[in-house]
């Protein structure tokens, strides 16, 4: 029997729902040798801003019982280098390129766009709406919803990529946001970025993070990503792409069966850089085995 594999996020076509999350590929290559990554349904860059930016300081990475905290502070070559160094072995890639995006204020995002809006090789955009604003005192852009729509519908008037903003968890409402992004023209939301977490060094009484609270993400975080797909699918109709603790092909299903039309494999692939290659075969094998000729046939199935 064969699945059909397919997937479509609006204007964007997959050959399947298995996609790596941003910050946990590098730029796209860098797992070329341990992984055939145009195996993938599709590669989401590590966020790129305007200008380079060096990260926050050390130890910036802490590992947790159940997953792991991190406050890399969007580290990146920005966009310059990006499109001269990163973009080109990127367009040798058989698979959907996704270009994750940032900005300090609410025009450089639209900056970001026209910038990469002229360059071939991109598929579609991520936006990266968790990230503090420097003109509202460090409040989350995706927090706010006038100032998301104020980012997404500039985005839209500035391309016909499709456009995904990537949702913070950290909200009263993210159904509220989720209505607000497709009201704006989003094509599909990605959904959740990390919870806000901290650990401690008991001896020292400090913080393990040198900028004390970082996001946290790894398998302990599944069952909040589900049920905020689940608010999200019950407030907008156009896809979602699931994220959260997906580690294995039935927390992938689970996401799928919830209502996400895609996943994204984040923390994983620190651990294990064939995870998302064993996902998606997982994934192929269910379908085979419960006769379902089509993955998109599993979306939001939900019985509840």
């Amino acid at each position: 029997m064969k699945v059909d594999l397919s997937v479509k996020l609006g204007k964007l076509d997959l050959k399947n729902p298995v996609l790596v999350a941003s910050g946990t590929f590098g730029y796209g290559t860098e797992y070329a040798e341990l992984i055939d990554v145009s195996r993938l349904g599709g590669i989401i860059t590590k966020t790129i801003t305007p200008q380079p930016r060096p990260g926050n300081p050390p130890p910036r990475i802490w590992e947790t019982s159940g997953g792991m905290l991190n406050s890399i502070g969007l580290a990146n070559v920005g966009s310059d280098a990006f499109i001269t160094d990163k973009l080109p072995a990127l367009r040798e890639i058989d698979t959907a390129i996704i270009v994750n995006i940032a900005g300090s204020n609410v025009e450089e995002y639209w900056e970001l766009i026209e910038k990469l809006d002229d360059q071939t090789g991109i598929d579609a955009y991520e936006i990266n709406i968790s990230c503090p604003n420097v003109k509202d005192e460090g409040m989350a852009f995706g927090s706010n919803p006038a100032v998301t729509e104020e980012i997404i519908s500039g985005i839209r008037q500035r391309t016909e990529r499709p456009v995904i903003p990537k949702l913070t968890p950290n909200v009263t409402s993210i159904a509220e946001i989720a209505r607000v992004c497709a009201d704006s023209g989003a094509d599909a939301v990605s959904l959740i970025n990390t919870l806000v977490g901290m650990s401690v060094d008991i001896e020292t009484r400090r913080p393990q993070l040198a900028t004390v609270t970082g996001g946290y993400s790894g398998p302990p975080i599944k069952p909040v990503a589900l049920a905020k797909v689940l608010e999200v699918r019950r407030a907008v109709s156009i896809p979602i792409i699931g994220i959260g603790g997906i580690s294995k092909a039935s927390d992938a299903l689970e996401f799928i069966i919830t209502g996400a039309n895609a996943v994204q494999i984040g923390t994983a692939n620190f651990v294990d850089p064939q995870a998302p290659l064993e996902v998606l075969s997982g994934i192929e094998e269910f379908c085979i085995s419960h006769d379902i000729s089509g993955v998109q046939d599993l979306v939001g199935t939900l019985d509840i």
